[in-house]
């Protein structure tokens, strides 16, 4: 899952876009946009899956189909191109009336959001589950609405662990470095964990390290990369990297890529997602593997939680009604919960999680979550320290873990 931009740094990312960006999907912001006399929404979403465009275009229809005066009108980008693009709308004055993206708070800080309770009624409001809500809140007051969480768990090759003698999965830091150099030690190309420190996602590797030492990223109002309860995480990372216990150049691979080779079988264990099961059954259904609890430092519980959320941008303020009501019939049960199972995420409403209850293959993350720690999203420098571990978290593998914290906290003051 991603992140969004405060203004001013959407403003430089803009400067940096291809100029083709400014004429790309729709032009939001700019009145009703409907001839006919009534309204057009315009939707920017990023693509989760192949399937995205079409869950969405169903919704879409079924919306239409109840609310004839009114349209959306819909965007996909790919994850890669979402930030340059909705930069570029909101720097021209041509931002979407509703954004699917991830962190919010500059936008909110910026005066460019509805308050949640302003987009949507009473009972969807009601409906959402409180923590995902209170992880959607700037000084008490939510600009964003939860879309669709995630957990992280511990995907573990069961046949790889009886190979090498391990009778258990791990639950400790030690207990992992110990199976994982095990496993290594099989030889044919076999890595013991996956270790994806690259820049697709190592802020997410950064946390599962980190905060299951104990560490923080910090709050709403302070970054704390650089705290000393995050170096045991790092110097463990470093301590795995040493022993041979992950795969070739840690620092470099990106987790999706590195899921893949999880899948055919020649990793013992690695951090996945709740698509993962989905991706195991389409591309290797006969994986003999199991999801158990992250190891850490202790054995304590926790997991990585993500949460992407909708927003609504004020534009210029004749849209409420219909956004109100788009919001409203999306996040209906029989609308919503087809949606997300499809996508392979967790529910964020309790009415799609008392849908969803029954889902064995979600049962994993459902147990875990109540034990999720998330970003600190709401931050203004959330999105600067993104970036920095994307850029420099990779550095682990060759430089000291105490330099390589002191050197993201730097760059995430920088902005």
């Amino acid at each position: 899952m991603k992140k969004s931009l405060r203004l001013s740094a959407a403003v430089a990312v803009a400067a940096a876009a291809s100029l083709t960006l400014a004429s790309c999907g729709f032009g939001g912001g700019s009145g009703s946009g409907d001839e006919a006399g009534g309204t057009t929404l315009d939707l920017l979403v990023p693509s989760y899956s192949d399937s995205t465009q079409g869950l969405w275009e169903d919704v879409i229809e079924g919306f239409e189909e109840e609310n004839p005066d009114i349209s959306v009108n819909l965007e996909v980008q790919s994850w890669d191109n979402l930030e340059s693009v909705i930069a570029t709308k909101v720097q021209g004055g041509e931002a979407p009336d509703i954004y699917n993206g991830g962190p919010f708070a500059g936008f909110a800080a910026d005066g460019l959001l509805y308050p949640a309770e302003e987009v949507v009624s009473a009972d969807t409001y009601g409906d959402f589950q409180e923590s995902f809500l209170a992880n959607a809140e700037v000084d008490g007051t939510a600009y964003a609405l939860p879309l669709i969480a995630s957990a992280r768990a511990l995907f573990v090759n069961n046949a790889l662990l009886e190979q090498a003698g391990v009778a258990a999965p791990p639950t400790t830091w030690d207990e992992l470095l110990d199976a994982a150099t095990k496993i290594s030690a099989l030889g044919g190309g076999t890595a013991g964990y996956g270790m994806p420190l690259g820049s697709e996602e190592a802020q997410a590797e950064a946390a599962v390290w980190l905060w299951g030492g104990g560490g923080t990223f910090g709050d709403a109002t302070e970054i704390t990369v650089d705290d000393p309860a995050n170096l045991p995480g790092a110097e463990q990372i470093k301590k795995m990297i040493d022993a041979g216990a992950t795969q070739a150049d840690p620092g470099s691979t990106d987790r999706s890529p590195l899921m893949d080779i999880f899948i055919q079988g020649k990793i013992g264990m690695q951090v996945g997602l709740p698509p993962t099961v989905g991706q195991i059954e389409e591309n290797n259904p006969d994986l003999d593997y199991s999801i158990v609890p992250i190891p850490t430092q202790d054995g304590s519980p926790f997991t990585l939680g993500v949460m992407d959320q909708l927003m609504a941008f004020q534009n210029d303020g004749d849209k409420q009604d219909a956004i109100t009501k788009f919001l409203d019939y999306y996040y209906t049960s029989d609308v919503y919960v087809p949606w997300v199972q499809a996508e392979g995420f967790l529910p964020v409403t309790k009415s799609g999680a008392e849908a969803l209850g029954g889902e064995e293959a979600l049962a994993p993350f459902l147990e875990v979550l109540p034990d999720a720690q998330f970003y600190p999203s709401t931050n203004p420098q959330w999105a600067a320290t993104d970036a920095a571990f994307k850029a420099l978290f990779g550095q682990l593998q060759t430089k000291p873990a105490q330099e390589v914290l002191t050197e993201i906290q730097a760059q995430a003051d920088a902005g």
